[in-house]
């Protein structure tokens, strides 16, 4: 089977189960503070089953794109040094929110396994959670009664808490689970070593292949579990491993998903894969990193310096140096890999076709402003090495890491790779050390500690904010965080008009008003996609009943900038081409920020067409159309525009102002004449292929216009008020240019009137000329 038809496979063989298939959730993650990247299929459920919010399928079937390369569930040292780890991966998983659980979980994996894909199932090996003192859970002997049907005893095997209590994070939904192994050895092999005693042990041939949680828990901050509202199938079977047992291979690097990259990688370096084993590495490390930084690209994440960016950039540049080092590659090459990528995977993912330019572009520049800096810090490296090696030194200092990182770009993960192929180390404390001197890239500044929910009422938040800024309201649950120094409250409404940030938009600010006291909203924001409100305190008697209100000239200010934001986004592709697309956005009620695709720099006369265009539209006072909640399919024929890496829901709102036709859950003027105006101030670069425009609208502009006007009259008054501006300056430039000259020729006629003076001035005594 190829990879496609087996993933086809999965699909079919749950639908048939009655199981809604749903796409891929974006592999970055934007809304949730605990994490950066998906990292397990549950990811995108996490709302379901935590509570926040109801299931519409109570059975779901899916293909993940999963990133694991940072935190608790982290396989990057793995990657390319064996044969089945990977940074990104797909994830097939199937989902019950409480429908069924343990005995169907376990019936049809072992249906799918044994019956569709044929697999031999004297190869197969379940583990089962042998239980936890500490948490005060029992051996799963229930899974251990269902597994019994199918497999003897022998084959049934205790797992640790480790390898059998899934945990997503140090906080969240948990539960035991039962993990499905298999055993590729020869039958010879299988013969000599009973699999049994090489299961979790590391075997390259005998690995884990699906993974069924019976998630039950929620791990609060203080360590305790608390029941979830619904009982959840949570399972997930890694496909690039299902792929080498069904394609009879030993690596998942043999099989369909990664040999056409190899392949290419091998046709550029001129060299064959399975020829040399550090070049296999080298091979194996870029197939695997590739397919990351595309996805990642695709999903709307783009190589910094900060969080989730440096990440990407991180993976990029060790794959970077893995060719540089081991393959030749002193080019950049990696870029050439996509259109191979895009063939083999695009089909399933077309997201890649839509975005090709874009990552191209992104991956080339990247790659090119590292190799700028490799091969000197390389050098580096290898004197820094070679010195250590001739005092009988085997570890590096950390100060050395430092150095590297910060002036020539290595990820310290990078230089301790490097050392590693050397038989070396870094002092890391050394390298922390350094690291806490530069706060800026040191720390997280968005660091929280979050203390447990205090819950008031059970409910869901009712979003009011399109239809009003004012609305009675209940607190349901509050908790304290802290924030560096600062201590803060998140509060959570049962009703609110309290627009929580998201999609670029700032959350509203305001007032909770109740008979006793008024408390101020400072903030509000979207944490798993429920509004949390933010506070600097708490209500002293948070039961009352409490009016939320938003302060309306910042909520007025901030629908301006976001309208203005579409008309923009319009204008801009009417103007440059369809090519563009958003990149990111920042709304707030000063001003706007817009980051697209376009790659060049745009000129002052496209910079003025746009806002010709814009104002126009604006003048024209174009009232607002809105769809709420309505089906995906719908609003895609309306014309609705969907921005890569963000996860739209089956029913979603759209925008419209004319032309203009959005996905958009942001507040927005009721007519576009009153954004007043708007003013473009800034256009730059800020990533390969993507430009940031920055504006202002209304009130910020006439406060713009005051500035400038004021500006120009200081000018005037400094050439005399004259009536043509310009032509006074270019006569000054012209005049001090003018004096510049005479004072340079005046300079120079005296140094020649000197020269002339000295030369008659000179006598000889003695042999040696002397000025008199």
């Amino acid at each position: 089977m190829t990879a496609k038809e087996i993933r086809d496979s999965f699909k079919s063989f749950f639908e048939s189960k009655g199981h809604q298939i749903v796409s891929s959730a974006p592999m970055v993650i934007k809304d949730d503070p605990t994490l950066m990247f998906t990292n397990a299929g549950m990811n995108q459920f996490k709302d379901i089953i935590l509570g926040n919010q109801p299931a519409k399928f109570k059975r779901v079937a899916d293909s993940q794109k999963c990133l694991r390369v940072s935190g608790k569930h982290n396989d990057l040292e793995e990657v390319g040094h064996d044969t089945y780890h990977h940074t990104m991966f797909e994830m097939l998983g199937n989902w019950s929110f409480g429908d069924y659980f343990k005995k169907e979980a376990i019936e049809w994996a072992w249906e799918y396994l044994v019956t569709v894909l044929k697999i031999n199932s004297e190869r197969l090996y379940a583990t089962i959670f042998e239980g936890s003192p500490e948490d005060g859970l029992e051996r799963d002997n229930e899974a251990a009664g269902i597994w019994a049907q199918f497999l003897p005893k022998e084959r049934i095997i205790n797992g640790s808490k480790h390898d059998n209590f899934w945990e997503m994070g140090d906080t969240g939904p948990c539960g035991p689970c039962s993990e499905i192994h298999i055993d590729l050895r020869s039958d010879a092999e299988r013969t000599k070593t009973n699999g049994l005693s090489l299961v979790n042990q590391s075997h390259p041939q005998v690995i884990e292949i699906w993974n069924l949680v019976f998630m039950q828990y929620n791990r609060k901050a203080d360590g305790s579990l608390d029941g979830l509202p619904a009982k959840v199938i949570d399972t997930g079977m890694g496909f690039e491993r299902l792929c080498m047992a069904l394609q009879g291979k030993t690596s998942n690097y043999d099989t369909d998903v990664f040999q056409p990259v190899i392949k290419e990688i091998a046709r550029i370096a001129g060299t064959t894969y399975g020829k040399d084993p550090q070049n296999d590495i080298a091979m194996r490390v870029i197939a695997d990193h590739i397919r990351t930084i595309a996805f990642s690209v695709t999903d709307g994440q783009l190589p910094s310096n900060a969080k989730a960016g440096y990440v990407i950039r991180r993976i990029l540049r060790r794959a970077v140096r893995y060719g540089y080092t081991f393959l030749g590659q002193k080019h950049a090459f990696m870029y050439k890999l996509l259109p191979v990528l895009i063939d083999n995977m695009g089909e399933a993912y077309p997201e890649l076709i839509a975005q090709r330019s874009l990552i191209e572009k992104v991956i080339k520049e990247e790659e090119e402003s590292f190799l700028r800096t490799l091969e000197t810090g390389i050098r580096l490296l290898d004197k820094t090495i070679a010195d250590a090696k001739a005092t009988g030194n085997q570890t590096i200092d950390g100060k050395d890491a430092f150095i590297l990182y910060d002036t020539f770009g290595f990820p310290v993960d990078l230089t301790e790779l490097i050392l590693r192929e050397n038989g070396m180390s870094v002092n890391l404390d050394e390298f922390n050390a350094e690291m806490q001197k530069q706060k800026a890239r040191a720390r997280n500044a968005a660091t929280i500690e979050t203390g447990d929910w205090v819950v008031l009422r059970e409910g869901a938040t009712r979003f009011v904010g399109y239809d009003y800024t004012e609305h009675e309201a209940s607190i349901l649950r509050y908790r304290q965080i802290k924030q560096k120094s600062q201590t803060l409250y998140q509060i959570v409404l049962d009703v609110t008009p309290f627009y929580a940030e998201s999609g670029g938009q700032v959350g509203d600010v305001g007032v909770l008003v109740s008979e006793y006291e008024t408390i101020e909203i400072i903030d509000t924001k979207k944490e798993n996609n429920l509004p949390v409100h933010i506070a600097n305190n708490l209500p002293e008697y948070p039961n009352a009943p409490m009016m939320a209100c938003v302060d309306t000239d910042k909520r007025a200010a901030c629908a301006a900038n976001h309208s203005a934001t579409h008309l923009l986004d319009q204008a801009l592709r009417e103007v440059l081409g369809d090519h563009v697309e958003q990149k990111g956005s920042l709304v707030t009620p000063h001003s706007l920020r817009f980051d697209f695709s376009h790659f060049q720099k745009v000129t002052d006369k496209e910079i003025r067409e746009v806002e010709h265009l814009v104002n126009a539209r604006i003048r024209a006072n174009i009232p607002l159309t809105e769809y709420r909640n309505i089906p995906i399919a719908q609003a895609k024929e309306l014309g609705a525009i969907a921005l890569f890496g963000e996860k739209y829901g089956d029913e979603v709102r759209v925008v419209l102002f004319d032309s203009s036709v959005e996905f958009c859950g942001g507040t927005h003027v009721a007519a576009t004449g009153s954004i007043g105006m708007m003013k473009i101030t800034s256009e730059s670069s800020v990533a390969a292929g993507v430009r940031r425009i920055e504006a202002f609208t209304g009130e910020s502009v006439e406060n713009l216009l005051d500035t400038v006007q004021d500006t120009l009259s200081e000018l005037k008054s400094l050439f005399n008020n004259t009536p043509d501006l310009s032509i006074a300056i270019r006569r000054y430039i012209e005049e001090n240019a003018g004096l510049k000259k005479q004072v340079a020729d005046f300079v120079e006629e005296k140094r020649l009137l000197l020269k002339e003076h000295l030369k008659r001035n000179v006598q000889e005594i003695n042999g040696i000329k002397l000025i008199k």
